[in-house]
């Protein structure tokens, strides 16, 4: 395996923190990252990684995928890793995006492994979960807590509600400062999303997810109170139907207060009477 210290050197750049730019240089845990998607019988045919940088975790996908297409955006990396892994690219191997990947246009792909830009962490994820695809992504400590929370938490909400609808997360590591060069300011984590079905059923993903988005906008609401303030967001016609049509009891709580299915039964609800 190339050894992360030594790419950084040949490539002669440093990490910029106001560019979201920290670099994955702890051999360990770079082992280790490609191993939670094949522990899991995840299918290595193709893997995607966003955010190449200088080509460690690259290094370590070509070890057990068939084929790999990294994107990266910065030019002087694209560069880089051009030369550093020509003999990869010549055979074909590797695929080298130059772009960023909030727009490119990106392959299919049977596996994503990636270290994460912290600045689009939530803009790529959602790109990527609707894909149906195994991920395995090095992400904020926070931002990875508050992905697994569960109702009740004070790290629940939308981000919580919305991976969940797609994917089955874990958070399978814990990765300090220290094991980035220029370290950042908080601790990262792994964590690993599975593809599967909900437990519900909506007949319309993004009229739900932009529901949910609304009302955790006033998390510390009541429903009645969010629903009715909230319609710019979620879209509704008639935001006072969908009360007059809710339980009162439900109403009298707190966005975070409801899981998932809670979450999908009411929103069936308001598309039926209060969305023309």
């Amino acid at each position: 395996m190339r050894d992360p210290d030594g790419l950084l050197a040949r490539a002669g750049l440093r990490g910029d923190p106001n560019r979201d730019q920290h670099f994955l240089v702890d051999d360990r845990v770079l082992d280790r990252l490609p191993s939670y998607a094949t522990a899991v019988g995840a299918d290595t045919e193709h893997v995607l990684e966003v955010g190449a940088g200088t080509g460690a975790l690259t290094d370590r996908l070509l070890a057990v995928g068939e084929r790999v297409t990294a994107v990266e955006r910065d030019p002087a990396l694209v560069e880089f890793l051009r030369e550093e892994f020509a003999a990869e690219i010549e055979t074909g191997r590797l695929s080298l995006l130059a772009g960023d990947a909030l727009s490119a246009d990106l392959p299919e792909y049977s596996l994503s492994v990636s270290n994460l830009p912290y600045g689009i962490s939530s803009p790529i994820l959602f790109r990527l979960l609707p894909r149906g695809r195994p991920l395995v992504v090095m992400v904020q400590r926070e931002f990875a807590e508050r992905m697994v929370a569960e109702p009740g938490t004070s790290e629940y909400g939308r981000l919580s509600v919305s991976t969940g609808h797609y994917a089955a997360c874990e958070i399978v590591e814990t990765v300090p400062r220290e094991a980035f060069s220029p370290p950042p300011a908080v601790e990262s984590a792994v964590v690993r999303a599975l593809p599967r079905d909900p437990e519900y059923e909506v007949r319309d993903d993004a009229f739900f997810l932009d529901f949910v988005k609304a009302l955790f906008t006033q998390r510390r609401k009541t429903l009645r109170n969010a629903i009715r303030n909230t319609a710019h967001i979620s879209g509704l016609s008639d935001p006072e139907a969908v009360v007059d049509a809710t339980d009162e009891e439900l109403l009298g709580r707190r966005p975070g207060e409801l899981d998932p299915a809670t979450f999908a039964a009411l929103s069936e609800r308001a598309l039926k009477v209060g969305r023309w």
